[in-house]
């Protein structure tokens, strides 16, 4: 039993124990095991992987696709060649996504959506479509006008075209009983997150921060259906956990929306002293805030994905907020959580969160919230500094409390 899926103080009977060791099983898993698996029992579906931070999953499992994210190799791959693709002052992810298919390990995929998340994961997309010419390839963009009018039709022909691409490609087609069942499924799952969410900041202590990412981020390999029953079973467990709580303080984690922290950079901070109550780690999964709205009145179920992503969409550097105030939605959050301060974690050279930072720590400033910051790439292997950096901060706090 790996000692990252258990909390600092968890005994050898705990009842969350096996539930975390599955999830963290389908979290380091670099060969993809489990979409291996679902294809050998759904002969001639798809598995299309897509990057950070967001895509409309729901429109691909109406058609009978496996989403799967791809978010690198983390700390557990050595990069060789794909460093030879990309400049050095760019992010990680990149290189480590490369590595991973000039490896073979994405091979189990029959293709890949690139997203609007920002220039690098666009050229991404560009650079694979030359190394896999025969891998289905789509840059998916986003919208940054929000009105239905404008930015809701484009984005609904965005989903349409992408669709009638896959369809092309061997999936089902789109339809309105299919997609119905793929966002009912995307709702539960929703609620079940929204379930651990609330518990995690209501008891950071019975719930860890590293352990929500986990069940979290499992989901992304998985059948929604699936992942909504591996976290009730977790949410099950959790509530019969026997669990301590600690003088630790409360913080918000900002700015790996993207590019995601080692898991053991996560737990650093945890025992450093910090209950993480909110956090972005992986925002694909819940970067509509609530259910997507569907049933008499709903119009068209594509239409009412777009609307849930232009009206209910999360406050996020890779979303065009147009004229609302830039942290105000941050500040908000830190009061929701009763949090005590934010840490902002951004990958080195993740230009959308360290071009948002500044405006961030304005707007907590003049909050009075504490904040400090820190950067990391995903094969960190040294947390030292991070969690002395952590560690005074938490004290901090403590002493102090807030600025102003």
């Amino acid at each position: 039993m790996s000692p990252l899926a258990l909390p600092p103080d968890a005994r050898t009977d705990d009842s969350a124990a096996p539930v975390l060791d599955r999830c963290l099983e389908l979290v380091e898993d670099l060969h993809f095991t489990a979409v291996a698996r679902w294809k050998e029992r759904h002969p001639g579906q798809l598995a299309i992987g897509y990057l950070p931070v967001y895509v409309p999953r729901p429109v691909l499992e109406a058609q009978g696709i496996l989403p799967v994210g791809i978010f690198g190799g983390g700390d557990q791959l050595e990069i060789i060649r794909g460093d030879s693709y990309f400049q050095s002052y760019i992010c990680h992810i990149p290189r480590s996504v490369v590595e991973l298919g000039l490896r073979g390990n994405l091979d189990i995929l029959d293709g890949a959506i690139f997203p609007s998340t920002c220039d690098v994961i666009r050229n991404l997309g560009g650079v694979w479509r030359m190394l896999f010419p025969d891998s289905y390839v789509a840059y998916f963009d986003l919208p940054q006008n929000f009105d239905l009018e404008l930015g809701g039709r484009f984005y609904a022909a965005e989903m349409r075209r992408i669709a009638r691409e896959l369809e092309a490609r061997g999936a089902r087609p789109l339809t309105t009983e299919g997609l119905e069942h793929a966002i009912d499924a995307e709702n539960q799952r929703r609620r079940a997150l929204l379930h651990l969410e609330e518990l995690r900041r209501r008891e950071p202590w019975r719930l860890l921060a590293s352990e929500a990412y986990l069940a979290t981020r499992a989901g992304t390999v998985i059948p929604t259906e699936e992942h909504t029953r591996l976290l009730h079973e977790l949410g099950e467990a959790i509530a019969r956990r026997d669990a301590r709580a600690y003088d630790n303080v409360r913080v918000v984690v900002q700015g790996s929306f993207c590019e995601q922290p080692p898991l053991a950079l996560i737990r650093a901070l945890e025992r450093a002293g910090c209950y993480i109550v909110d956090d972005d780690f992986q925002l694909g999964l819940q970067l509509v805030e609530g259910e997507i709205v569907t049933g008499e009145g709903a119009g068209d179920l594509v239409d009412a994905v777009a609307r849930a992503f232009l009206e209910r969409g999360a406050t996020t550097a890779t979303r065009y907020i147009g004229n609302h105030e830039k942290g105000a939605d941050l500040v908000a959050r830190v009061r929701r959580c009763d949090a005590d301060g934010v840490i902002f974690a951004a990958a080195s050279f993740c230009d959308p969160a360290l071009l948002d930072r500044p405006m961030l720590e304005a707007a907590l400033d003049r909050a009075g919230i504490p904040h400090t910051s820190f950067k990391f790439s995903e094969n960190t292997g040294q947390f030292q500094v991070i969690r002395e950096q952590a560690g005074a901060f938490s004290d901090s706090v403590k002493l102090w409390g807030a600025t102003a």
